[in-house]
C-alpha cells in the first residue's frame, strides 16, 4: 500500500474514532468520585501519574479531553489511531511501549514528571498480559518521585471487544462511574527496585475499579 493510500486510510479510521466517542460521550452521564486526589495537586503544580487498564481507556479519553494530560501510546500502528484521537480531544502523547521504543518511551515520561506535567499511562498496555501492572511507570515515577493515582471505571451498560484486554466501549445514554484513589508514591528506594510494587499497584486499581463497579 502507498504511504498516500495509508494516510487517507489512517485518516479516515482516525476521524470515524473521533466522531464516535464524541457522539457516544454526549449521550452519557458521567459520574466522577474523588477528583479531589488529582485537582489539588493540579493547584500546587505537582506532577503525577494518572494509571489505569488499556481495556479502560476509552471513556478516559473524553472524561480528561483538553486538559493536556500526556498520554503515553504505544509506537504500533494501532497506537497511531489512538494518538491522533487523544490529540483531536486535548490531550499530549508520549510514543512508545514496552515491547517497542521502551527506553525513549520511559525517558519522555520522566521529561513530562520533569517538567510538571500529569501523564496517563495503561501499565498493562499495548499487548497484555491483562491487568498486571509493567514496571515501566513504576520506575518512572520513582525517578520522579511523583505519586500514582488509579483510575477505575464502569458502565452500566457496555460492549465489550474480543481483544485480549476487554476493551470497553459504553452504550448510548447509559451511567458511567469513574474513580480516583488517593494519590500513593513507590517507596522503592531506587528504579531497579520499583519493579517489587507492582501488586500493591495492581491492588490500588483493583479496588478504584470495585467502588466505580458497586456505585
Amino acid at each position: 500500500m502507498s504511504d498516500a493510500k495509508r494516510d487517507w486510510k489512517l485518516g479516515l479510521i482516525v476521524g470515524f474514532g473521533y466522531f464516535l466517542i464524541r457522539a457516544l460521550a454526549s449521550t452519557w452521564r458521567i459520574r466522577t468520585v474523588n477528583t479531589a486526589a488529582y485537582t489539588a495537586l493540579r493547584m500546587r503544580h505537582q506532577p503525577f501519574i494518572f494509571a489505569f487498564w488499556h481495556g479502560q481507556l476509552f471513556p478516559l479519553l473524553w472524561v480528561h479531553r483538553g486538559q493536556s494530560v500526556a498520554v503515553l501510546v504505544s509506537a504500533h500502528r494501532d497506537g497511531e489511531i489512538v494518538a491522533r484521537i487523544a490529540e483531536r480531544l486535548g490531550m499530549r502523547t508520549v510514543r512508545g511501549s514496552s515491547s517497542r521504543g521502551a527506553a525513549r518511551a520511559l525517558l519522555g515520561v520522566v521529561r513530562e514528571l520533569e517538567e510538571g506535567r500529569e501523564v496517563a499511562v495503561t501499565p498493562d498496555g499495548p499487548r497484555g498480559p491483562a491487568r498486571k501492572f509493567a514496571s515501566g511507570a513504576l520506575v518512572a515515577a520513582q525517578r520522579a518521585g511523583a505519586p500514582i493515582i488509579g483510575i477505575g471505571v464502569s458502565a452500566k451498560r457496555a460492549w465489550r471487544l474480543k481483544s485480549w484486554d476487554g476493551f470497553m466501549i459504553p452504550k448510548p445514554f447509559t451511567r458511567v462511574d469513574v474513580v480516583y484513589s488517593t494519590p500513593t508514591l513507590v517507596t522503592a528506594g531506587s528504579p531497579r527496585e520499583a519493579e517489587n510494587e507492582a501488586p500493591r499497584f495492581e491492588a490500588l486499581i483493583g479496588d478504584v475499579i470495585e467502588r466505580a463497579e458497586r456505585a
